[in-house]
Order: C-alpha cells, then sequence, then structure tokens
C-alpha cells in the first residue's frame, strides 16, 4: 500500500517506506547544494586543523583557539560526511533533518559574528542557512517546522 501526498508543485511524492531508495527522487539543485555545502563545510574543518591561524585573522595561536579549532573540525568533519552519505544513499527524510541542522549551526554563527561585529562573514552563511532551509522544505515536501514533517509516516 502506498501512500500519495500532492506537493505545492503538484508533483506526486510517495510516502511509503517500503519504495527502494534507488526510486527515491532528489532535486538536482538539492543535490547540487548539498554537495557545495558539505565541501564548505569540510573546508573549514580542515583550515581547522592545516592552518588555524587563519580563523584568527592573523593572531598569534594559542592553546585555547587551539582546543576551539579541534572542536570545528570535530564538528564539521563528520556533519559534512553525513550531508554526503545521506545524499549517496538517498536518505531524503535524514538529508533533511541533516540540513535543518546544518542551517542551524549558521544562523547561530550568524548571531555569534553579529554580536563580535564581523559582519564579513554574515552575507554568506545568511545565505547558506537559507538554501539549507529551503533544500530541507523541499525534501520534507512541507515546511519544516511543523511537526509532521518530522514524524514517521505510517
Amino acid at each position: 500500500m502506498t501512500k500519495h501526498s500532492i506537493q505545492s508543485d503538484g508533483s506526486v511524492q510517495r510516502d511509503n517506506l517500503r519504495i527502494p531508495q534507488s526510486v527515491v527522487h532528489i532535486p538536482l539543485w538539492v543535490s547540487i547544494i548539498v554537495i557545495l555545502g558539505a565541501l564548505l563545510t569540510a573546508t573549514g574543518a580542515l583550515i581547522s586543523k592545516v592552518d588555524p591561524t587563519l580563523l584568527t585573522n592573523g593572531s598569534p595561536m594559542t592553546e585555547a583557539a587551539r582546543v576551539y579549532a579541534d572542536y570545528l573540525f570535530a564538528r564539521n568533519l563528520p556533519l559534512a560526511v553525513m550531508l554526503l552519505f545521506l545524499l549517496a544513499v538517498r536518505a531524503r527524510r535524514m538529508l533533511a533533518g541533516f540540513m535543518v541542522l546544518t542551517a542551524i549551526i549558521q544562523l547561530v554563527d550568524v548571531i555569534n559574528d553579529l554580536a563580535r561585529g564581523a559582519l564579513v562573514l554574515v552575507p554568506g552563511l545568511l545565505v547558506f542557512a537559507i538554501v539549507f532551509l529551503i533544500g530541507a522544505w523541499q525534501l520534507f515536501g512541507q515546511a519544516f517546522w511543523h511537526v509532521d514533517a518530522w514524524r514517521e509516516r505510517s
């Protein structure tokens, strides 16, 4: 038994968990933003390991700054890997959830940068977050703030 729902664009989405993952369609534009977002996230992780002074605007690297650079590495690398993995296995709903998580992280970074007065990064982070939220909305088939977007369908 397959349950269908009508999307806002008029297309029909299958909500059955028994449908093979190879049949699940992820729009090309969502795939592209996930790949770009994962590459940017992984780049941040690599910079924090290879040359963390880039994160300090050239200031000397202290032990405290090194610890936080290591936290950035530990946060960003697994997030980037999971985004790519979920895209590869076409885990549509889990990918949407990770996209929301990634967007929330970017929004927290925006708030932090605004509080510090570091305005140069804000536009890029904000665009990244908004595009990821729109992509998650597309994958969920409804607004991600609706509780039903997160629940398993039976």
